[in-house]
């Protein structure tokens, strides 16, 4: 049965429930126990994402949408503006009656982190609670040389630099989430295997614990599903039922359904890579023969699309820079260029239609390196689409580029590490001296 674990919380649309706790009589019968402090949590919780996902809104407009009475609206509001969660934003003009002073995120103060290990980078990112970027750090390298020890001591001078920027700005850090290439047990933290790195059984929880003994939680999670939760825009109708397809050195993805981040019955689920496409191809870096990353990955384009000692195979030049030589060839219409992204485009529309008669996406949003080149390869993709999905028009599923691209992972790790504020905003304390909001 598969399981799933939640993107981020959604809104709601009327006042959240209570949350009681049950304890038993003497007679052994149960009774319930209201819990005014999780029901003031929740409903905090719901204002923070009516905002988030909506917008900026008066106190008597949240009271109409979560179900509240007015004066209940302006007490969360002025506990969420003591917290430095939200701010007053301008004056909303109605038909009727008075104007009414308008509310909106702020959170500049409360920050996540985003990190990720991948083939040919280590990057790490801050990103506050409105979505605004505190400060990113990007180093190129070769990971699989560095090792585990070499890259974990990597990433966490990056995060380093990224908490100084974030102190610099004022602001408190909340939590940390770092993708990997690779197949996880979330459960331990072990990354099981990482085929394009050439590691397997390392104790990456452990590791990172030890070279970042900090205060604020820490979790670590496959980089494709870090993109996928990127994608999943909050408030967007349209991405709430997406399938990611995320290619950086390797080619995986995730599945959002409902807004939620399927992670199957053991959180493996989204190695779309690893899907046999080819039985007669090439042999995969995971060992097996004719693997989907083997026919669209970065490196089946760039063979495709260069000899040996072209410099788009020089592992020493940035992976930006060879995209954008490869880009730019495309553009100037480079017969060999445009046949190697063709065939990848429709090695890739061809495994998309598979997955869309499978799970019958909203989307099919292509990250990572597939977004740097996303307008060269969406027609074919498209196409493929139409040709082998048995639904009319394709079932409804438009392909979509990332506007995230090859930074879709770290800014989900970020996005994961700040979904505990927007579940619980208690957790942010009060200001010293903070001002009462306005009522």
């Amino acid at each position: 049965m598969t399981s799933s674990a939640p993107v981020a919380p959604r809104p709601a649309t009327t006042a959240p429930p209570t949350n009681p706790t049950t304890a038993t009589t003497a007679a052994g019968r149960p009774t319930v126990v209201s819990d005014q402090v999780a029901l003031r949590r929740d409903r905090l919780s719901a204002v923070l994402h009516r905002l988030r996902d909506a917008g900026p809104r008066s106190r008597a407009r949240l009271a109409g949408d979560l179900g509240l009475t007015r004066s209940a609206a302006s007490s969360l509001v002025a506990e969420l503006e003591e917290r430095g969660l939200v701010r007053r934003a301008g004056v909303e003009r109605r038909r009727v009656g008075r104007p009414g002073t308008t509310v909106e995120l702020d959170g500049r103060r409360v920050v996540g982190l985003g990190a990720e290990i991948s083939a040919a980078h280590v990057s790490a990112i801050a990103v506050d609670l409105s979505g605004g970027v505190v400060a990113e750090h990007r180093c190129p390298v070769d990971v699989a040389r560095l090792g585990p020890l070499g890259a974990v001591d990597l990433l966490a001078g990056l995060v380093r630099e990224a908490e100084r920027g974030v102190g610099a700005a004022g602001g408190t850090v909340v939590g940390l989430a770092v993708g990997v290439a690779g197949l996880l047990d979330t459960a331990r933290e072990e990354l099981v295997v990482a085929p394009n790195l050439g590691w397997r059984d390392v104790p990456l929880g452990a590791l990172l614990r030890d070279r970042l003994p900090v205060s604020y939680p820490v979790a670590v999670d496959n980089d494709a599903n870090l993109a996928a939760t990127a994608e999943a825009v909050a408030g967007d109708p349209a991405r709430r039922d997406v399938v990611v397809i995320y290619a950086e050195g390797g080619v995986g993805g995730g599945i959002v359904a409902g807004g939620r981040l399927l992670r199957g019955r053991h959180g493996y689920a989204g190695e779309f890579g690893h899907i046999t496409v080819d039985p007669q191809g090439r042999r995969c870096a995971c060992g097996r023969i004719g693997c989907w990353e083997t026919v669209v990955g970065l490196r089946a384009l760039l063979d495709a699309a260069a000899d040996p000692d072209d410099r788009v195979h020089d592992p020493a030049v940035p992976v930006e820079e060879r995209l954008a030589e490869i880009e730019r060839r495309a553009d100037l219409g480079d017969a060999r260029t445009l046949a190697a992204l063709d065939q990848v485009a429709t090695g890739l529309g061809v495994g998309a239609a598979v997955l869309v008669n499978a799970l019958n996406p909203a989307a099919v949003v292509l990250s990572g390196y597939f977004a740097t080149l996303g307008r060269h390869l969406r027609p074919a993709v498209e196409a493929q689409l139409a040709a082998g999905v048995l639904a009319p028009d394709s079932g409804g599923t438009h392909v979509s580029i990332s506007s995230l691209g090859r930074r879709a992972a770290v800014r989900g790790g970020a996005d994961v590490a700040l979904a505990a504020v927007y579940a619980d905003p208690t957790l942010v304390p009060r200001r010293a001296g903070a001002p009462e909001g306005a009522r």
